[in-house]
C-alpha cells in the first residue's frame, strides 16, 4: 500500500500530469482551478511556471472553444431559422463595433462568458479581435486571482495547518457564491 502511495505521489508531481490536470480543471471551474493551483504553488507541490502556464493555456483554450461552439452552432441549418439573416447582420455589426469592450466586461462579470463568447462565434464576429481580447483579459483576471489566492494561501497554510484544504474549499465556495450573487444582481438590473 505504501509503495502505491509513493507511486501516486510521484505521478502527481510529474510536470506533464500537473499541466494536464490543471488544464482539465479549468474546463470544469476555472476560478476554482486558479485558486487550487495557486495553493499548490504556495505549498511547493507545483512550480509557479507550470501553474500559471497551465491556467493560461486551459482558460484560453476554453474561451476559444466557446467561440468555436458558437461558430459551429451557426452552421446548423435549423438553428439559423431562429435568428433571421438580417437580425444576425445587425447583431454582428453592433457587436463588432464594441467587441473588445464586450469581451473585457464579460471576463470580469460572472455568468457572462458562456453566452457572450458563444454569441460572438454564432454571429461570426472578428476572430482575431475576439482571441486577442480574450487572451489579454485572461492574463489580467487570472494573474489577479492567482496572486490574491497565493497571498491568501500563505495565511491559510500558516494558520490552518492540517485544515488548510478545508479553508481552500470554503474560499472556493465563497468565490462561487459571490459570482452567483453578482450575476443575479446584474440580471436584476437588466429587467428593471
Amino acid at each position: 500500500m505504501s509503495s502505491l502511495l509513493i507511486f501516486v505521489s510521484a505521478v502527481l508531481r510529474h510536470p506533464i500530469v500537473q499541466v494536464l490536470s490543471v488544464i482539465g480543471a479549468t474546463f470544469i471551474l476555472e476560478d476554482a482551478a486558479t485558486v487550487v493551483t495557486a495553493m499548490q504553488v504556495q505549498d511547493g507541490a507545483m512550480s509557479l511556471q507550470i501553474g500559471l502556464f497551465s491556467l493560461y493555456a486551459g482558460i484560453i483554450l476554453g474561451d476559444l472553444g466557446l467561440y468555436g461552439a458558437g461558430r459551429l452552432a451557426a452552421s446548423v441549418p435549423w438553428l439559423e431559422r431562429f435568428i433571421p439573416a438580417r437580425r444576425r447582420d445587425i447583431g454582428r455589426d453592433w457587436l463588432n463595433s464594441r467587441l473588445a469592450r464586450v469581451i473585457l466586461v464579460s471576463r470580469f462579470l460572472p455568468g457572462l462568458r458562456l453566452p457572450t463568447y458563444t454569441t460572438c462565434g454564432f454571429l461570426r464576429t472578428s476572430f482575431v479581435v475576439f482571441a486577442l481580447t480574450a487572451i489579454f483579459a485572461t492574463l489580467i483576471w487570472t494573474s489577479l486571482l492567482f496572486t490574491i489566492s497565493m497571498k491568501l494561501g500563505h495565511y491559510i497554510m500558516s494558520y490552518l495547518g492540517a485544515w488548510r484544504w478545508a479553508g481552500i474549499a470554503v474560499f472556493c465556495i465563497v468565490l462561487l457564491g459571490a459570482s452567483r450573487f453578482f450575476a443575479q444582481q446584474l440580471r436584476g438590473k437588466e429587467t428593471t
